[in-house]
């Protein structure tokens, strides 16, 4: 999938409506196929935030377009009067509102790369097929600081991969519109894993420390590899990540250069507005190590000046986070301009305030 827009290009060293009430408004129904009883919810609001201390349905058993687990995390934000409706009815709601958070022509897109996935998965034989069943804490614990076996293994793997797909003449998948080198993991048979990987180790960081963005509510990934250097992608622009958290593990080789620079947390609306200088930070790659961060702090990578760094990449991302934020107009609570312009007219309001009550007792 391609990003998610990079922002305007700036020089490294540059400085630089609220919510609607306590929910948003569903799309417009689509009375045929929905259950007895679903029509009269069609005008109900979700809520912007979860109902905590409500245990949702189990949807395990629920196939189709989305997993189960965006169900689950959806019905927190129901109504509260649908939230005791029939299973079917909740589900019918749910779906008119994942609907259009995926359109059709989407939805074509994501049909046609399954069955490229399935594929190449029925056709390639692992070089290590323990990577595949292994359990994510055999190589992420206790940090993820110590993890050169599964970093070898993964970059054994891609470049097996590469080879086979090479000798198959088949068409490989790149990454995203930035990368012209590496390899989509998922396409080969790493997604079950890596999925797990996501569900009990990312997500549970992510809701303590990025809540705001959906860090809590994590239910899709799109993993990949990326390769910098002589022959590769020498750097990467300045944008921001289709992900709301982002996972850079740093595999190897061995490589100068290449640092990330971040710049910071914008939301759509603010995202080419200048850097603020407390907004500047730099990180270094080590092999082994990784940085987790929002999917929208901007950043980029500085040229890879010798040798060969390689990357894997996970997007984890929220389904209901990226429905609810639509009908947002304020995002102060992670966004740098938006949190700027919120001072600002606090600060004009107390100015505004004082000269009021000045006037009135003058007179």
């Amino acid at each position: 999938m391609a990003l998610e827009g990079p922002a305007e290009r700036r020089d490294e060293g540059q400085q630089g409506g609220m919510a609607n009430g306590n929910g948003v408004a569903p799309p417009p129904s689509r009375m045929a196929g929905r259950p007895l009883g679903a029509a009269a919810y069609s005008d109900r609001r979700l809520r912007l935030n979860p109902n905590t201390e409500h245990k949702p349905q189990d949807y395990t058993d629920v196939r189709g377009e989305y997993a189960p687990a965006v169900y689950s995390a959806l019905e927190r934000h129901l109504p509260p009067s649908l939230l005791e409706a029939d299973r079917d009815v909740k589900l019918h709601f749910m779906r008119d509102i994942l609907a259009r958070y995926w359109p059709h022509g989407e939805r074509n897109k994501v049909h046609r790369h399954k069955e490229y996935r399935q594929k190449i998965v029925h056709l390639y034989k692992p070089l290590h097929q323990e990577l595949y069943s292994m359990h994510p804490s055999a190589f992420f614990l206790p940090t993820f600081l110590e993890a050169p076996n599964f970093c070898d293994m993964l970059l054994e793997e891609v470049e097996n991969f590469e080879k086979w797909v090479h000798a198959m003449k088949f068409k490989i998948m790149r990454p995203n519109t930035m990368n012209k080198y590496g390899a989509v993991l998922d396409d080969f048979g790493l997604e079950a894993m890596l999925n797990q990987f996501m569900e009990e180790f990312i997500a549970p960081i992510s809701k303590v420390f990025y809540p705001e963005v959906g860090g809590g509510t994590l239910d899709s990934h799109h993993a990949f590899v990326v390769e910098y250097g002589k022959d590769r992608d020498v750097e990467l622009g300045f944008h921001v990540d289709d992900s709301e958290v982002t996972l850079n593990v740093c595999l190897g080789k061995q490589f100068s250069g290449g640092e990330l620079y971040f710049r910071g947390i914008r939301c759509e609306n603010h995202v080419n507005s200048e850097t603020q200088h407390e907004e500047m930070y730099d990180y270094s790659h080590v092999p082994g190590r990784a940085v987790l961060h929002r999917g929208r702090h901007r950043h980029g990578a500085r040229p890879t000046s010798s040798g060969l760094r390689m990357n894997l990449l996970l997007w984890c991302r929220s389904s209901v986070f990226r429905e609810m934020k639509k009908y947002q107009m304020d995002f102060s609570s992670w966004c740098g301009e938006c949190q700027r312009e919120k001072r600002e007219r606090q600060i004009q309001c107390v100015k505004a305030t004082k000269h009021f009550l000045g006037v009135l007792e003058g007179q």
